[in-house]
């Protein structure tokens, strides 16, 4: 069965950090850029796309630039919508409100914002749709976790216990049928 490499990257540092930044389109600093095209180096890549945030999108562009590729925007590859809390200090937010999201995103998702399984369909959906060339998704935390739940089967606790801290690249192995499935080849942070 012939196996293809996904590579999901998290955006670089934004300039806005310590908030939900969900839907809301707050560019990546320099450095941020800077560190995901460090990391891409020798990533076997033939494909590349992005969210339609400019801190995913910057990072595409410089990066398919450096591999002669044009990056692909697909918005199902954003954030989860944090809706009315987008843009919010969790710090600011109803303590209660955000722990009954915090411990289960599904039955309590943000005022006005996406539920998790919501996210898992959309990312799930993207994922079903990409080629069967190595790709890089530059993406978000919640995107990437999302990818672990559709492709790996793993719930909402088990996404949170892996770190993905600004510019972390995740590897995965993926073999084309059904059930499709992956396997974690290599996280880089």
């Amino acid at each position: 069965m012939q196996s293809v490499l996904l590579h999901l990257m998290r955006h670089g540092a934004p300039a806005e950090t310590g908030r939900l930044l969900g839907h809301g389109d707050w560019p990546s600093t320099d450095a941020g850029i800077a560190a995901c095209r460090a990391r891409a180096k020798g990533l076997d890549v033939a494909a590349i796309q992005c969210s339609d945030l400019s801190r995913t999108a910057q990072a595409a562009a410089a990066i398919a630039q450096d591999c002669g590729l044009t990056p692909r925007i697909d918005v199902r590859w954003r954030e989860l919508d944090f809706g009315a809390w987008d843009g919010a200090d969790p710090a600011t937010l109803d303590a209660g409100a955000l722990a009954q999201f915090h411990a289960d995103p599904d039955a309590s998702p943000p005022p006005g914002g996406e539920r998790w399984s919501a996210l898992v369909a959309r990312v799930g959906a993207a994922i079903a749709d990409l080629s069967a060339e190595p790709a890089l998704i530059v993406t978000h935390g919640g995107a990437m976790r999302a990818a672990l739940a559709s492709l790996c089967g793993f719930d909402q606790r088990q996404t949170w216990a892996i770190d993905l801290p600004y510019a972390a690249c995740l590897t995965l192995r993926l073999w084309r049928g059904e059930p499709r499935w992956g396997q974690i080849v290599g996280l880089a942070t």
